[in-house]
């Protein structure tokens, strides 16, 4: 399931930029889909060596991380279980998870604080259960992660990504060290007081240089938006021909643009973006487009 995958880097054309290039992880699955897929491949194989059989993890009602558990589970012959915050909900993403076999648990959000204890509370007694933090934040997810950096055939003087944890950025910042790049990696933070993110990469990666945060492209925090940034996406996307996400990829996009506006960036820099995937979620903002 984890081999043979499909994400090319693909220059964008798009003024004013000569060297925009976008890594379509997008494409490596349409459900295990891009980050989802490099976070999963390490940990399903430490559950697997552990001789676990049911998968626990963490999510929202639109929840990509849900639906790429609940896929990745069902290929590989596992159950899967999660905690899903909030109130009891019917949508397109938790259709997919229960086609997939997955078992909902929805809770509160004060509950659902402390996963641990959720997880303990469930599933203390259950031997054959693995616990799998909400957007699989772990090592094993870093780990693969770092491996986007192993692809790359070509080097640039910028990549950029989104993050929610940090996960996919420490394993990116993780992939550029060891291959002793000069690299710049370019961190877009998607909520609010998101400088946290920063302390999260250098777990895995203690030497800072080159990496940068910008902090000031949220739109309002996680998963909010502003009518600024769909207009951005509808324009974006006709344009170049490629979807992006309202959660993270249109705010990785919108940073990079507005980068070069203000001269932080030159059109002639080679720039590669990260396309982490995570489409589905689109639906749970169909009426805002």
């Amino acid at each position: 399931m984890f081999e043979n995958i499909y994400s090319p880097v693909q220059k964008l054309v798009i003024k004013p930029f000569n060297n925009l290039f976008v890594k379509r992880d997008d494409l490596i699955d349409p459900y295990i889909s891009g980050n989802k897929w490099r976070k999963l491949k390490y940990i399903l194989e430490e559950a697997q060596s552990q001789k676990k059989t049911h998968l626990v993890t963490f999510g929202g009602a639109y929840s990509n991380h849900l639906v790429a558990t609940a896929a990745a589970a069902s290929r590989s012959g596992l159950k899967s279980t999660a905690f899903v915050r909030g109130e009891q909900v019917n949508n397109e993403m938790l259709l997919l998870c229960k086609l997939f076999g997955m078992n909902l648990l929805f809770t509160d959000r004060e509950s659902y604080k402390d996963k641990p204890a959720l997880f303990n509370q469930y599933f203390r007694e259950n031997n054959d259960t693995y616990f799998i933090d909400e957007g699989g934040a772990s090592n094993e997810a870093v780990i693969g992660c770092a491996e986007i950096i192993d692809d790359l055939k070509d080097t640039y003087d910028h990549i950029f990504c989104a993050a929610g944890t940090g996960t996919t950025a420490a394993g990116l910042f993780k992939g550029i060290q060891k291959h002793g790049l000069k690299t710049k990696l370019h961190v877009i933070p998607v909520l609010k007081n998101g400088s946290f993110i920063k302390d999260e990469i250098l777990k895995y990666s203690p030497n800072a240089d080159n990496l940068i945060l910008h902090l000031n492209y949220h739109f309002g925090g996680y998963a909010k938006t502003t009518p600024e940034l769909f207009e951005f996406i509808k324009s974006f996307t006709s344009k170049t021909g490629l979807l992006l996400d309202p959660v993270y990829t249109a705010k990785m996009f919108y940073a990079i643009v507005d980068l070069q506006q203000k001269n932080i960036l030159n059109i002639d820099d080679k720039i590669l973006a990260l396309h982490t995937g995570g489409l589905l979620g689109i639906f749970g903002m169909k009426d805002k487009f």
